[in-house]
């Protein structure tokens, strides 16, 4: 076995859960998150030569994962619906099995509403705790535009979630996730 392969092993079996996490946060169908997860490790494996084994792994797990992520949007965009249609299960992860269910259901549905390059941003800084100079580097964009963005992406992630709040209990999930979301310790 070549040593690359080795290490992208490696990191498939350490990271899988971050990227499958990851792809359902920029608003992945979960019936399509293990297939787009496989793709991820897949371009891994194949630039695995061209990794800078200095820096963090996951930023460039991430960037990987955002662009997987477009590509299939823009696919299912095109695609048209025939036939039979599958409905996307939104009801909770196995990793949804602590207390803050419905603070992640919540924030799951309220991320499904700020526009794709904002959530991006949003999801590497606040999320999963990305400096906002490794957000910049990985996204390929200047650092005041990812300020800008996530400005932007919190002011929206605000909006919706009052929106999500406010709306009426039959309009929220079907099993009621959302009640006790303000209820739930904050998670850090």
């Amino acid at each position: 076995m070549l040593p690359g392969a080795t290490r992208s092993g490696t990191a498939f079996r350490g990271e899988l859960e971050y990227v499958q996490r990851t792809l359902r946060r920029l608003g992945t169908d979960r019936s399509e998150v293990d297939d787009l997860a496989q793709e991820v490790f897949l371009v891994l494996h194949r630039r695995w030569s061209e990794y800078d084994a200095s820096r963090p792994l996951r930023p460039y797990l991430f960037g990987i994962a955002v662009r997987i992520a477009l590509a299939n949007r823009r696919k299912r965009v095109r695609e048209v619906a025939f036939g039979n249609v599958e409905l996307g299960d939104d009801g909770p992860g196995p990793e949804d099995v602590l207390c803050n269910k419905q603070t992640q259901a919540l924030l799951q549905a309220a991320l499904k509403h700020i526009p794709l390059p904002r959530r991006t941003v949003l999801v590497m800084h606040e999320l999963d705790h990305v400096p906002v100079t490794e957000v910049a580097a990985t996204l390929s964009i200047p650092l005041f535009t990812v300020y800008s963005r996530l400005r932007k992406a919190r002011k929206e992630l605000k909006v919706a979630t009052q929106r999500i709040l406010n709306a009426p209990e039959r309009r929220r999930t079907p099993r009621g996730m959302l009640e006790a979301a303000t209820s739930c310790p904050k998670v850090a």
